[in-house]
């Protein structure tokens, strides 16, 4: 994870301290967006232990819906440099909640997912239709889901904002220019997290932890404005 984190703080620097961007986008997107099953392990409050296959559900499109933006600066040589953030959401499966021991399971205020990214673009690659520009990026952050557990028969709840462990993130996508400054995109996004979830204890009890990790993916439809 320090890695990780390390490499992050490389990259803002150098989003920082590259020379004047050429072009600075921001841009906006909504979409659907899956999670894949993945092995939840840890413990439970009191310490019961968890170890189960959990099928999570992405849900994108239930309030508050699945969308995120970023801000890029363009450099000449059309090499970008920026911040991305996602809000992206994840539900535990009923049978696995009571496999586990929870009635509820979820990071539904999102699976919010920061990066610092780089990307690379290529104008004018299709020279017959010259606004359709092609990109890639990769980015590497931090996992901030809200997070919401109840135990069964605990009267606390775990509900709130954690900082669950480091993110990394792929981009594909296809930009259509609408005029100079503002442009049409689609794209696919794949966002990988480890997560070590903090379970708050009933009185007397020591914290559980629920650690996974996450893949999700998504297809994007978006808006950008440059300038």
């Amino acid at each position: 994870m320090k890695n990780v984190v390390k490499a992050a703080a490389i990259l803002a620097t150098t989003a920082v301290a590259a020379p004047a961007a050429a072009e600075m986008e921001l841009s906006l997107y909504v979409g659907t967006q899956s999670v894949d099953g993945s092995t939840g392990s840890g413990y439970l409050p009191g310490g019961a232990p968890i170890s189960r296959s959990v099928d999570w559900e992405g849900k994108p499109f239930d309030s508050p819906i699945y969308y995120g933006g970023r801000a890029m600066w363009w450099l000449d040589n059309d090499i970008g440099f920026g911040i991305e953030g996602t809000h992206t959401k994840a539900y535990a499966s009923q049978a696995d909640m009571a496999a586990i021991g929870v009635s509820r399971l979820e990071l539904s205020d999102g699976h919010n997912i920061i990066t610092a990214n780089v990307m690379k673009r290529w104008p004018g690659v299709f020279k017959a239709t010259p606004k359709f520009t092609p990109y890639v990026g990769a980015g590497v952050g931090v996992a901030i889901p809200h997070v919401d557990i109840q135990v069964l028969g605990s009267g606390v709840r775990t509900f709130g904002y954690e900082t669950t462990g480091p993110a990394v993130r792929a981009i594909a996508g296809l930009k259509y220019d609408l005029t100079e400054n503002w442009a049409l995109f689609g794209e696919y996004q794949a966002v990988w997290s480890d997560n070590d979830i903090t379970i708050d204890p009933a009185f007397g009890q020591l914290p559980g932890k629920l650690n996974t990790e996450l893949l999700t993916h998504a297809v994007n439809i978006g808006v950008s404005y440059s300038f």
